[in-house]
C-alpha cells in the first residue's frame, strides 16, 4: 500500500501527477531505481541520485518504478526555489506524516526536531540531531513496510533540509529505506555527493520517434519530425511539448523550429500558450507562481484582493499548465519559471504584496516577511526590521543560511548607508557559519568601503580572512588573519592572532616563516593590553616559545595550564584553543595534564554539541589513549571522528589514525596514510608532514629497521614543530643506541636534559634516566634503567614504561645477564602484548627467544577480530547502552546497530549483551 500514489498530488511534488505512459530507451534506469525499492525491502537500505536537466524524465522513471514495485511507502519532498530560504521547509513536508510517532525518538533528537519545524523555540536544532531523528522516524515507519522517500528537485533543497536527509541517505544501508533524488545538475547538490549517481540522459532517435508517435496522432510531415527530434535533442518533455505548441497546420506544413537551448525552448513554448490566455489568467498564474506552497485558500484570497475573477483560473487548466485541487500544482517546475521570469518586474510585485496581505501574519511570519520584501519596490525600513526579526527566528531553529537570506535582503531595503553596511556584514558572517563560503565573500563584496569606517572595515577584513582559515590551514590563511589583527582591537584582535598563530603553526614547514612573524605580532599586542585569561597567557607562551626559545616560555605555559586547570575558564566560545593548550602540555612533558584535558575537549565539544572541534578533540585524545597503552579506546575515538567528518563533510584529521596505527606496528595502513602527503602539501598543512615522519619513526623502531627510524625522527627534528618536545627525542635516542650511532642523538638529548631541568615531571625526567642508560657504554645503565622505571610507573605513559622495559631486558641481554634480560623482557612482552603494540611485542618475543626462552603465544583477543566500527558498538553495548543510545552517539540507525551487533555476536558465540559484558572487548580505559 502506498501512502502517497503516483496518481496523487502531493505536497512538495513539483511534476504534473501524469498517467502512465510507456516509457521508451529508459530500461537501464529503471532497472536500476526498481532494484532500490527492492533491495529496501530486503532490509538493505540505498539512495540513489537521478541526474538530467529539465524535462529530461526523472519524475516519470520515478513513478513507474513505484507502479512496478508494489508494497512501498511513499514519502515525498520537493526543493522550490522561492522556499529554498526557508529552514527545513522541505523536511516538513517529508516528515509531515510522521510526527505523530515522534515521541518514540531520544529525548534530544525529539526536542532538535520539533525546533526545527517550529514547534519550540527553547533549543537550537542541532543539524546532526535533525537527521537523526528523522532517519528515527523512518526507520520506525519502515517496520510496516519498505519507505521510499522521492525528492524532487534536490537542486533547490534549503540548505538544512538537503544536509538533513543527505545525513539520512549515508546511513539507511540496514534499514527498509530507499531514497531517490531528482537533480538537474548534480554540482548545484553538492551535499549530495558521492552518493550513487544514474544519469538520465537523452533518447536515442528511435526513442524519441517512438515517444513522438505515441503523443501525436495526426499526420506529420516527416522533415517537421525530424526537426522537432533534432530541436528537442532527445529531452521527453520538449518532444511532448514543442509539436503542442506548434499546432497543427505547422506540423503539416513543414515550418521549421528556431535552434535554441532545450530548456529555454520548452519554456518558450509555455510562454506561448500563456501570451495566448486572457489577461486575468495570466495574472492569476503569475500569483500561483509567486506562492510555492501551492496553498489554494491563500490563493484565491490573494485573487480576490487583485480584482481577478475565480473563473480566470480555467483557462489556464484547459491549457494543461497548472492543476487546481486540494494544492495547486504547476505541470512542470518550468512552468512557474516561465511564468515567474516573463512577469513585469511591477507586475511581480503587485503579487508577492497580495500574498504578503492575506498571509497569517501570526501563523506564518517570515512567508509574510519574505512576501514584503519581494514586493518592495525602494528601501522600507519597516519590512528591513521585519525581516531582521525573521532572521532571529530562524536562527533559533538553526537555520543560518536563512538567516543569511534574511539579513541580505534587509540590508538592500536599508537607505541610512552605514546600516546596509552593518546589516550587510552580519548576513555575511551568518552565510559564512552556514558553510557558504563564496555566498559570504560575495556579501563583503557588496559592502563598499567608502561606507564603513575604520572598526567595520576591520571587520570585512578579519572576516574575509577567517573564510580563508575556514578553508585552509597554512601560510596564506595566517597572514590574511594576522593583517586583520591590526585593523581591529581588544578581544577581536587576540582572537584572530590566536587564529593566526593556529594557522601558522598548522602550516609549519610549509608557511614561508610566518610563524616567527604572527608570535612577533602576538608578544607585541600583549606588551600594549596585557591579558589576564588563560588565553591570553596561553598566547604568551607559545609566541615567547617562537621568539624568545623555550627557556624563556616555560614560565607563561605552565601559568596557562595551571589556570586552564583549576578554574576551566576555557569555556564554549573558547573551547578551540583547548588543542592548542593540549600542544602546550607536551612540549611541557606534562602528560598527566595531556591527559586531563583531551578527555575535557572531548567532553565540553560533545556538550555544546560543537562538532566543527570534536573530530580535533577526538584525534588529540586517542593519541593520548596510545601514549597510555589503550589502543582500543584510542580505535573508537578515532572511529567517531572518522564519522563525524563523514556527516558534516569536514576535511578529515588522520593525525589521531597514523599515530594509532603506527604504534601498533600496521605498515599497510601507515603506508596508506603516508600517500596522501602530496595532497598536505598541496594544501600548505606543514604540521600534517611532522606527524608522518614522527609515526614513521615510531612504525621503524618497532619493526626493527633503526636507520629508517633515525632518518624519519631526524627530518622531524629538523623543523622544531610545537608540541613534539615529548615525542621526537624518545625515537631518535632509540633509534641512534641501536644503530651504535650516539652522534645523532645529540640534539634530542639537549631537549630532553632541558626539558628535565626545566619542567621537572616524571616523564621528562624518566625518558632522560632512559636515555642517558641507552647511550651509556657503563655499568652505570643499569641504575639509570631502574631508575627510568621507577620514574616512567607513576606516569600515564604505560607505552614509554613497555618500551623501557625492552630497551632494558635488550641492554641486559647483550652484557650476558640472561636471567635477568628474561625478566625484563618478559614483562616488556606481556605489557606490549596486552596493549596491542604488536611490532614492539614482536621485537621483544624475539629477544626473549635469544635468551633461550620462547615468548609466550598471547591469545588472541576478541576485539581483534572486530572492525574499528564494531569494537565502538561492542564496547558500548557492553556497557549497557542501547541500540538507540548507540545509534544517537554514532550518527547511524538502531537498525544499522542492531546489525553490527548481529556480526559481532557471529563473531563471538555470544548471544546476548549481558554475555558480550564477559568478552575481552577492551583495554584499561576503555568506557562503554
Amino acid at each position: 500500500m502506498s501512502d502517497a500514489p503516483a496518481s496523487q498530488p502531493q505536497r512538495g511534488a513539483t511534476e504534473w501527477p501524469r498517467t502512465s505512459r510507456p516509457l521508451f530507451g529508459r530500461d537501464a534506469e529503471l532497472a536500476q531505481v526498481e532494484l532500490a525499492f527492492r533491495e529496501a525491502g530486503l532490509g538493505r537500505g540505498t539512495a540513489v541520485v537521478l541526474a538530467g536537466e529539465a524535462g529530461i524524465g526523472k519524475t516519470a522513471l520515478i513513478e513507474q518504478a513505484i507502479r512496478a514495485v508494489p508494497g512501498v511507502q511513499v514519502l515525498r519532498a520537493a526543493g522550490a526555489e522561492f522556499e529554498s530560504v526557508l529552514p527545513f521547509a522541505a523536511l516538513h513536508q517529508l516528515c509531515g506524516p510522521l510526527l505523530g510517532r515522534s515521541e518514540t525518538l531520544p529525548g534530544p533528537q525529539r526536542a532538535a526536531l520539533e525546533a526545527a519545524f517550529g514547534m519550540r523555540s527553547d533549543v537550537v536544532p542541532e543539524r546532526l540531531l535533525v537527521g537523526l531523528a528523522v532517519l528515527g522516524l523512518l526507520a520506525d515507519r519502515s517496520r510496516r513496510l519498505p519507505v521510499a522517500c522521492v525528492i524532487d528537485d534536490a537542486d533547490w533543497l534549503d540548505d538544512e533540509s538537503a544536509h538533513a536527509l543527505a545525513f539520512v541517505a549515508r546511513r539507511v544501508e540496514a534499514d527498509r529505506i530507499a531514497i531517490v533524488f531528482s537533480v538537474r545538475d548534480p554540482a548545484s547538490a553538492q551535499q549530495l555527493a558521492g552518493l550513487r549517481t544514474i544519469p538520465v540522459g537523452a533518447l536515442g532517435n528511435e526513442d524519441a520517434r517512438l515517444l513522438l508517435a505515441s503523443a501525436i496522432h495526426a499526420p506529420i510531415d516527416a522533415r517537421v519530425r525530424d526537426t522537432i527530434i533534432g530541436e528537442a535533442r532527445g529531452n521527453p518533455l520538449a518532444l511532448l511539448e514543442l509539436p503542442r505548441s506548434a499546432g497543427s497546420r505547422r506540423l503539416a506544413g513543414g515550418y521549421a523550429f528556431p535552434t535554441r537551448p532545450v530548456a529555454s525552448r520548452i519554456e518558450e513554448s509555455f510562454l506561448e500558450r500563456i501570451s495566448a490566455l486572457p489577461a486575468q489568467t495570466r495574472g492569476f498564474l503569475l500569483v500561483a507562481a509567486a506562492e510555492p506552497l501551492g496553498d489554494t485558500v491563500l490563493l484565491w484570497d490573494a485573487i480576490d484582493r487583485l480584482g481577478i475573477d475565480r473563473a480566470a483560473a480555467e483557462p489556464a487548466e484547459t491549457a494543461d499548465l497548472l492543476e487546481i485541487g486540494g494544492r495547486v500544482r504547476f505541470r512542470h517546475p518550468l512552468v512557474r519559471s516561465a511564468v515567474y521570469q516573463a512577469a513585469a518586474p511591477a507586475d511581480r510585485r503587485r503579487a508577492h504584496d497580495a500574498l504578503a496581505a492575506v498571509t497569517d501574519a501570526e501563523r506564518e511570519p517570515d512567508r509574510r516577511a519574505w512576501h514584503r520584501a519581494q514586493a518592495a519596490s525602494g528601501p522600507d525600513e519597516d519590512i528591513a526590521l521585519e525581516l531582521e526579526a525573521s532572521a532571529g527566528r530562524a536562527l533559533t531553529r538553526g537555520g543560518m543560511s536563512a538567516a543569511a537570506a534574511f539579513t541580505e535582503r534587509a540590508a538592500e531595503l536599508t537607505a541610512d548607508p552605514g546600516r546596509r553596511a552593518s546589516r550587510m556584514l552580519v548576513a555575511a558572517q551568518f552565510a559564512q557559519s552556514a558553510g557558504a563560503v563564496n555566498w559570504a565573500l560575495r556579501l563583503l563584496d557588496e559592502v563598499q568601503n567608502d561606507q564603513l569606517g575604520s572598526e567595520q572595515s576591520g571587520a570585512v577584513s578579519l572576516q574575509r580572512a577567517q573564510i580563508a582559515f575556514q578553508s585552509a590551514r597554512n601560510s596564506r590563511a595566517a597572514s590574511m588573519l594576522l593583517s586583520a589583527a591590526t585593523r581591529v582591537n581588544g578581544d577581536r584582535a587576540r582572537v584572530a592572532l590566536l587564529q593566526a598563530f593556529s594557522a601558522a603553526m598548522y602550516a609549519g614547514r610549509l608557511g614561508d616563516g610566518v610563524l616567527p612573524e604572527v608570535a612577533g605580532a602576538g608578544l607585541r599586542e600583549l606588551a600594549h593590553t596585557a591579558g589576564a585569561r588563560p588565553v591570553d597567557h596561553l598566547l604568551e607562551g607559545l609566541a615567547t616559545h617562537v621568539v624568545l626559545g623555550y627557556e624563556a616560555a616555560v614560565p607563561a605555559m605552565r601559568r596557562a595550564m595551571a589556570e586552564t586547570l583549576a578554574d576551566g575558564s576555557i569555556r564554549d566560545k573558547e573551547l578551540r584553543w583547548l588543542g592548542l593548550a593540549c600542544i602546550t602540555t607536551m612540549d611541557l612533558w606534562d602528560d598527566q595534564t595531556h591527559a586531563v584535558l583531551t578527555e575535557r575537549m572531548v567532553a565540553m565539544a560533545r556538550k555544546t554539541g560543537a562538532l566543527s572541534v570534536l573530530p580535533l578533540a577526538l584525534n588529540l585524545n586517542a593519541i593520548a589513549h596510545v601514549l597510555g597503552g589503550r589502543l582500543n579506546a584510542a580505535t573508537v575515538g578515532v572511529s567517531e571522528a572518522y564519522a563525524i567528518t563523514a556527516a558534516t563533510g569536514n576535511a578529515e584529521f588522520v593525525y589521531g589514525d597514523i599515530v594509532l596505527s603506527a604504534w601498533r606496528g600496521d605498515r599497510h595502513r601507515v603506508d596508506q596514510l603516508l600517500a596522501l602527503a602530496p595532497e598536505v602539501i598541496r594544501r600548505g598543512e606543514g604540521r600534517a608532514l611532522v606527524v608522518m615522519e614522527y609515526a614513521t619513526a615510531v612504525l621503524n623502531n618497532g619493526l626493527g629497521e633503526y636507520q629508517l627510524a633515525a632518518d624519519a625522527a631526524t627530518q622531524a627534528q629538523a623543523h622544531g614543530d610545537l608540541g613534539f618536545e615529548l615525542f621526537l627525542p624518545f625515537e631518535l635516542v632509540e633509534s641512534a643506541a641501536r644503530l651504535g650511532r650516539p652522534e645523532l642523538a645529540g640534539r634530542p638529548m639537549h631537549t630532553i636534559e632541558r626539558g628535565a631541568r626545566l619542567c621537572r615531571t616524571d616523564a621528562a625526567i624518566g625518558v632522560e634516566l632512559r636515555s642517558r642508560a641507552l647511550l651509556s657504554t657503563d655499568a652505570d645503565a643499569d641504575v639509570l634503567f631502574q631508575q627510568a622505571l621507577a620514574r616512567l610507573e607513576r606516569t600515564t605513559l604505560r607505552t614509554y614504561c613497555a618500551r623501557t622495559h625492552l630497551v632494558y631486558g635488550e641492554w641486559l641481554r647483550r652484557h650476558d645477564r640472561r636471567s635477568d634480560a628474561r625478566h625484563q623482557l618478559r614483562t616488556a612482552h606481556e605489557a606490549l602484548s596486552e596493549m596491542g603494540l604488536t611490532a614492539f611485542a614482536d621485537r621483544a618475543a624475539r629477544e626473549l627467544e635469544a635468551t633461550g626462552e620462547h615468548a609466550r603465544r598471547r591469545d588472541r583477543l576478541f576485539a581483534d577480530t572486530l572492525t574499528a566500527r564494531e569494537l565502538d558498538i561492542a564496547s558500548r553495548a557492553a556497557g549497557g547502552a542501547t541500540s538507540k543510545e548507540i545509534a544517537a552517539a554514532l550518527y547511524l540507525s538502531p537498525r544499522t546497530v542492531d546489525a553490527h551487533l548481529r556480526s559481532i555476536f557471529r563473531k563471538s558465540g555470544v548471544k546476548s549483551r549481558r554475555e558480550l559484558r564477559n568478552l575481552n572487548l577492551a583495554d584499561p580505559g576503555l568506557s562503554g
